[in-house]
């Protein structure tokens, strides 16, 4: 049965049960008019629900005896024994129906016009009876008989299940009939379930959590006392007290679906008052939360989904003058991460206009335009949430855009919760909000750093790393790259946070090299947090941070363990954001929107290295898996080529410089490149540094394996083509033999143009994007052509695309059939890349929509066909 009808029909049965009782008891107390008030209450819902169900027959019947309600609420008709008779029959009629609707899934067929004509002459005062005595008896001899026959047919089946089965797959059932007198069975739903109060509940949690806190004593004694009789009973103890838990936990959550479930009727209502076109997406809607969060969350909900529709979604021929669909888009996303809930509220509307928040600011006196000037964007954004404070230039009937924001801020922070905003004028606006643990059960990693014993939430936390400052101690060791701490781990860098620091917590006295790394997730972001030890998981009940610490970002509650000891819960979300990582990661992301948008030059992360001469080189470090440094004696020769033994493989070496030998004593730095099954290094002289940079070739360059030279760092450096070092290592690197070619040839008719760049090969793209930027393209990536698609719902508009063809989910063929069928991008020349470039593959491809094709990685090619896609476009325009 469909979930919301069993809640239906649960909530509809309780309702009738009661009502039962109140009519009886309206016939003694006629003129109690808090009682008529009650029960008009509970038919009106009983009438509402059903209409929203779309159960017609009820409807009509609970509707008919709400208006004869009415009267008798409003004065306007006296209470006697006949009137309290004839509710009394339709709530009869009531309970007949939902019987049958329980049984079967739908209402059944039947007339109930009798009853109702007669609810409708009671409004008038008329309580009498209608129809003659003869039909009356025809009616219940029908219903007698119907009854006889499901009896006798439920006696067969039971008796004969197979006979019975056959006889009524050759006779057509007929549909269940409801009339006046007709038996209702009670409802075997809501038997199944009963209402508790929710004081109760957090009682009963209450409880549990201390009976958790003395588990969890009795196993920290049970641990010291290895051999003792307790151990067997303290273990089964240990096992009911955790499956109790477990049920406690779900008897408070519930989906947070539930506070969505009037969303689409607000914005449907929305959209046709405000003649605009807006979908509503709503994701997560299973993510459970705790009932008295998720009421406390639902207006706040309700209200910022209004302003997205009112005043962030634009009108259709606005989104269309912009580029947009015309239809605007809404998502609600919630999730579960670090311990807490994250609900996402995003549209694609117009965004905050800065210019028109920062004349208001100055208008209330807020702030000065020399203040201002020093805020960031995001920073002047946060001024919505001040009481009163609106851009609108009117205040609607619907909601204003900021008005009430600072009564939204204040309902989530009254249950610990935050907000954040980040909106891009003319992009949209997407709003943040991150409840906390309140009082919730969870399993833990408890780590200590400094002598302090804290607590990680276990949903956060994704592997656990031994690690070294000393070279020579393992695999996996600490280093330092400008100051700052990263970890080698699985062909990438990681950086890392140490707790100690971050906390400014006194160091012990003798500390020991090796370091424990817990590796943690927050969002896309992982890093890894250093700590002197780790001890085991342990289920932690969580009591909310006292007012008094609120403000420190890295806490998101405390427990007490097993041995008594209070200590803090870390909140992951919180240290990343003090790290300034996630800051900067969302700075740059921010800034790279930004920049497309306004056509200016992205800086790149490039790693620095001196090799094969004096002048520094420089490749993107989003190329670079890991920086070795080996031992020249562990260098062998196989094949002719130097390979070395590395993490179980062969890994061949590639010298920058040939000029001389290799020596054969020393250590060599290396850069390791890698993508999927394969990896190859680079040998160098000396590793320099990292620095971000906005790439200009400025001088073409003529030598194999160097695109050209920029200034990088104030120097003149030459960056190197990294796919022709790979290509020395692996001819098939690319999934093509051909010689690489690494001329340049290209014009600079490219400059300013937007490219949409489709591979499912981060590597790839990553090699592919510093080469077309330095060619003066302006790149955007995505790694599945769904991906690309929703780029293109959303309004994103480029001068070409470039494409894989073998992709999962959906190939480069089909996905340039889309794009060709698509009357918004139909125009816009699509390029083909591929390992394969046969003539079946070329003829393929032509017909599939691409306007060009080039095989992997010939960036002469590439370039070229760019280059004369382009040219032959603007012809054509």
């Amino acid at each position: 049965m469909d979930d919301l009808l069993r809640e239906f029909l649960t909530e509809t049965s309780e309702s009738v049960a009661l009502l039962d009782v109140e009519l009886v008891r309206l016939e003694r107390e006629p003129n109690d008019p808090g009682l008529l008030s009650s029960i008009f209450r509970l038919v009106h819902t009983i009438k509402g629900t059903c209409g929203f169900l779309g159960l017609p027959r009820l409807e009509s019947v609970a509707h008919a005896g709400e208006n004869v309600l009415g009267k008798f609420r409003d004065g306007e008709l006296v209470v006697t024994p006949p009137a309290v008779t004839l509710i009394l029959q339709s709530l009869d009629r009531i309970k007949s129906i939902l019987s049958v609707l329980e049984e079967t899934g739908s209402e059944p067929a039947g007339n109930d016009a009798d009853l109702i004509e007669r609810l409708h002459r009671a409004e008038h005062g008329d309580f009498g009876e209608s129809g003659a005595p003869a039909a009356a008896s025809a009616v219940l001899e029908e219903i007698a008989a119907a009854v006889t026959h499901a009896v006798e047919h439920e006696e067969a089946e039971v008796a004969h299940p197979l006979p019975a089965t056959q006889a009524a797959a050759a006779v057509p059932a007929a549909p269940p009939q409801v009339q006046d007198g007709a038996p209702a069975k009670e409802s075997a739903v809501a038997s199944q379930s009963i209402r508790v109060g929710v004081d109760l509940l957090e009682n009963l949690m209450t409880t549990v959590s201390e009976l958790v806190l003395t588990r969890n004593q009795l196993l920290q004694i049970l641990r010291q006392q290895k051999e003792t009789e307790f151990t067997g009973p303290l273990q089964r103890l240990n096992q009911v007290v955790s499956e109790l838990q477990e049920g406690v936990m779900k008897t408070r959550m519930q989906p947070i679906g539930n506070a969505w479930g009037k969303l689409p009727r607000i914005v449907r209502d929305l959209a046709h008052e405000l003649n605009k076109k807006i979908e509503l997406e709503m994701r997560g809607a299973e993510t459970e939360l705790d009932r008295q969060v998720l009421e406390l969350i639902k207006d706040p909900l309700t209200h910022m989904v209004r302003n997205s529709a009112d005043h962030g979604i634009e009108k259709p021929s606005e989104r269309v003058n912009s580029g947009k669909h015309e239809t605007g888009r809404i998502v609600l996303n919630a999730y579960h991460q670090g311990g807490h809930i994250i609900v996402e509220i995003a549209d694609d509307g117009k965004g905050l206009p800065i210019d028109k928040i920062k004349a208001k600011v100055i208008k209330n006196g807020l702030a000065t335009e020399a203040e201002l000037a020093q805020l960031t964007d995001t920073q002047i954004q946060q001024y919505i949430f001040r009481a009163g404070f609106s851009t609108a230039e009117a205040v609607t009937s619907v909601s204003g855009r900021g008005v009430g924001m600072d009564v939204v801020k204040t309902n989530i922070e009254k249950i610990g919760g935050t907000i954040e905003l980040k909106s891009v004028y003319g992009q949209g606006s997407t709003f943040t909000i991150k409840i906390p643990l309140t009082l919730a059960i969870v399993s833990a990693l408890i780590v200590e750093s400094a002598g302090e014993r804290y607590a990680i939430p276990q949903l956060s936390v994704v592997e656990l790393v031994r690690a070294s400052e000393r070279a020579a101690e393992g695999e996996n060791r600490i280093e330092r790259i400008k100051g700052a701490a990263v970890l080698r781990l699985r062909d990438r860098l990681l950086p890392l946070v140490s707790l100690q620091e971050i906390l400014q917590l006194e160091p012990t006295a003798a500390e020991d090299s090796e370091r424990f790394i817990v590796v943690a997730q927050v969002g896309n972001y992982a890093f890894g947090i250093i700590v002197d030890r780790v001890f085991d998981t342990e289920e932690i009940v969580v009591k909310p941070v006292a007012p008094l610490l609120r403000h420190i970002s890295m806490f998101s509650g405390n427990t007490i363990l097993g041995d008594g000891s209070v200590i803090m819960i870390l909140d992951p979300n919180g240290i990343a954001q003090a790290t300034g990582e996630m800051i900067a990661s969302e700075r740059n992301a921010m800034a790279k929107q930004e920049e497309q948008a306004t056509g200016l030059d992205e800086t790149t992360a490039l790693l620095v290295f001196r090799a094969g001469g004096v002048g520094p080189k420089a490749v993107p470090l989003s190329l670079v898996s890991r920086l070795e440094e080996f031992d020249l004696k562990d260098i062998e020769m196989a094949r002719g080529q130097h390979v070395i033994q590395y993490r179980g493989k062969l890994m061949p070496l590639i010298r920058f410089d040939n000029s001389k030998p290799l020596a054969t004593t020393g250590h060599c730095p290396a850069l390791v490149f890698a993508d999927r099954e394969r990896a190859m290094g680079l040998l160098v002289d000396e590793i320099v540094d990292i620095v971000d940079e906005q790439v200009e070739i400025q001088l073409q360059s003529d030598q194999q394996g160097v695109i050209g030279s920029a200034v990088v760092a104030g120097k003149a450096t030459d960056m190197i083509d990294a796919g022709f070092w790979l290509t020395q290592a692996f001819r098939d690197w690319f999934g093509s033999v051909d010689r690489y070619v690494d001329q340049t040839g290209h014009s600079n008719s490219s400059t300013g143009r937007r490219i949409l760049l489709v591979d499912d090969s981060p590597f790839f793209r990553n090699l592919l994007t510093p080469m077309l930027q330095v060619a003066g393209y302006h790149v955007t990536t995505v790694e599945s052509a769904l991906a690309a698609l929703e780029l293109v719902e959303r309004g994103e508009r480029f001068d070409v695309i470039v494409s894989d063809i073998e992709m999962p989910g959906m190939s480069g063929f089909e996905f340039a059939e889309k794009i060709k069928s698509d009357a918004r991008v139909s125009s816009t020349p699509v390029v083909a890349l591929s390992s394969h470039a046969s003539p079946a593959d070329l003829d393929r491809g032509r017909a599939a929509g691409f306007d060009d094709y080039v095989a992997k990685l010939d960036r002469d090619a590439l370039l070229a066909a760019l280059s004369e896609t382009l040219a032959e476009h603007r012809s054509a325009a």
